[in-house]
């Protein structure tokens, strides 16, 4: 059997850690976590001693007397989704999952304004700074995404294509981005994101981020 380590960065920031997190937690398997605080002086050398790309996050799969290193998000999750099919980490339908593969991707190639405007802080809560027009127009594009996926494949109890997903782990991070600056966003998509943050993965993660505030981690 093989033994999984995930390194992550601080969870109340690190939104590039919370994608393969919950991704992982889907599939059910065991795995140890190693948690690297970032945004501190000895970061970069720490994070390097589990990759040559310094970067989180990262996943260590042991097995058969070998160790394999994954680093990037979107790598993990397809990794996890090839190595636990019985998750079900995309869609069943072939025209479906590639359009859910889309979505995993556009998601981690775009949004750049909105990723530096409304930088992720999953404990807190704060007004939304005004916006400029490159992040207005991200904003909107998640909520067109998310409303189109919710009205073609998903329901009023699911995910973006009905059951969690790959795509879903990729937007957890912008979830949590408009709980925490209250973006305003219609009632299907403020279903959709409740549903989210009722998963257990993300209510550890939110306990595990409210405690590195508590304790001047974050």
């Amino acid at each position: 059997m093989a033994r999984y380590t995930l390194i992550l960065g601080t969870k109340d920031w690190s939104s590039w850690s919370l994608r393969p997190y919950v991704a992982m937690r889907a599939t059910g398997a065991a795995f140890e976590e190693i948690v690297v605080p970032l945004r501190r002086g000895d970061s970069r050398d720490r994070l390097i001693q589990h990759s040559h790309a310094a970067k989180v996050p990262v996943l260590k799969i042991e097995e058969a007397g070998k160790t394999t290193t994954v680093w990037d998000s979107l790598a993990i999750c397809e990794t996890l989704a090839e190595r636990h099919p019985a998750a079900k980490l995309w869609p069943d339908d072939p025209m479906t999952r590639a359009e859910a593969r889309a979505y995993a991707a556009e998601m981690h190639s775009s949004f750049a304004a909105m990723r530096s405007t409304l930088s992720m802080d999953f404990a807190r809560r704060w007004p939304a700074p005004a916006l400029d027009d490159a992040t207005k127009a991200d904003v909107a594009r998640v909520i067109e995404a998310w409303t189109h996926a919710l009205e073609q494949h998903g329901d009023e109890k699911g995910f973006l294509f009905g059951r969690f997903s790959i795509a879903d782990a990729m937007y957890a991070p912008v979830v949590s981005r408009f709980v925490t600056y209250g973006i305003d966003v219609p009632s299907s998509v403020r279903g959709y994101m409740d549903r989210m943050f009722a998963l257990p993965a993300m209510r550890d993660w939110g306990q595990a981020s409210q405690t590195e505030v508590d304790e001047g981690m974050a």
